[in-house]
């Protein structure tokens, strides 16, 4: 037997309440989503199998409305108690509310707005006033809003307010977490174009000028030795985790999936590697789990040519590049 989705949620509503947003935020925390499915197919989609790689009980979101082919909403609260009844794995011994329903709603007058801003015909009226429309829906909806376990009126909320609301509301952390990963690069090869925060390394001083470390990598204990010893290092990496800790809560909070840190330094084997290294650990340490990419390791190290700038001085003394 295929097993059931943790969670169903019936998503609907009145048109220009808010579904689709609704329905994107489901897909930004981990749920399956699917839209306009005739409820009649439900328990065919039940019974199929997710895609590979797919949880097998990923908690699943269905939009229906007005729209919806065979669209009934006293047969949609019937059928849906009648399943609530018999779906085997849910509640105790099979009893209890298994199908949720999330009902959208919005005053009429702000629906009128709505449409006449986006200049698009309501539904259920293509050649008659808006409010025609919003008050014949109101009514094909009524059994379904009184039947429905969440109520969530947007007449004075935007997209954003509505996606907190969903995400305080239905929320897996497990599923919504953000994928983190932390990267070094070489400034020499390019910025990388997926880095959403970008930390420049090169004011530290350089392990390349050190000829016994030249050929290591920030991976190496005396390079990170050196690196640490330098007394610019404690102060800003310092200060770089304890943005890193006040940003990334924000990050998620707003329904951000990816995120990339990336250290640079200007060959992209020593101190940005070690930068990396040393902050996904300090992560790890706080409740994260990122991943770790060294972009520009594999490369040999820079020639000085590559290096630019980041040159010694006339002294012999290491200098740390700009």
């Amino acid at each position: 037997m295929v097993p059931r989705p943790d969670r169903i949620v019936l998503v609907t509503g009145m048109s220009g309440a808010g579904k689709s947003t609704a329905l994107k935020t489901f897909e930004d925390i981990g749920w399956e989503t699917v839209d306009n499915l005739p409820f009649s197919l439900l328990e065919r989609l039940l019974d199929t199998r997710p895609p590979e790689g797919a949880p097998a009980e990923r908690p699943l979101a269905i939009g229906i409305d007005s729209r919806t082919r065979g669209f009934d909403a006293q047969a949609l609260v019937s059928r849906i108690k009648t399943m609530n009844s018999v779906v085997p794995g849910h509640g105790n011994g099979g009893d209890g509310q298994t199908i949720n329903t999330l009902f959208l709603d919005c005053a009429g007058s702000e629906l009128e707005r709505r449409y006449n801003e986006t200049r698009r015909r309501h539904p259920l009226a293509p050649d008659r006033p808006t409010a025609d429309g919003i008050a014949r829906e109101r009514e094909l909806v009524g059994p379904l809003r009184r039947w429905a376990d969440h109520v969530i009126d947007t007449t004075a909320s935007n997209a954003n307010d509505l996606r907190l609301d969903l995400r305080q509301r239905f929320e897996i952390a497990q599923l919504s977490e953000a994928v983190i990963s932390v990267m070094s690069f070489g400034f020499a090869r390019g910025l990388p174009r997926n880095a959403d925060l970008v930390f420049d390394m090169r004011y530290l001083r350089n392990p390349h000028w050190i000829e016994p470390m030249r050929p290591q990598t920030g991976r190496d204990p005396d390079v990170q030795s050196y690196i640490s010893g330098d007394p610019a290092w404690t102060a800003s990496i310092g200060q770089i985790e304890a943005l890193l800790l006040t940003l990334l809560p924000r990050y998620m909070a707003d329904g951000k999936s990816y995120i990339t840190i990336a250290f640079g330094c200007t060959g992209g084997r020593h101190r940005s590697v070690y930068s990396a290294e040393w902050m996904a650990k300090q992560l790890s340490g706080s409740g994260y789990a990122p991943s770790i990419v060294h972009r520009d390791l594999g490369f040999a190290e820079a020639s000085a040519r590559d290096l630019g700038t980041d040159t010694p001085d006339m002294s012999g003394t290491e200098q740390a590049g700009r």
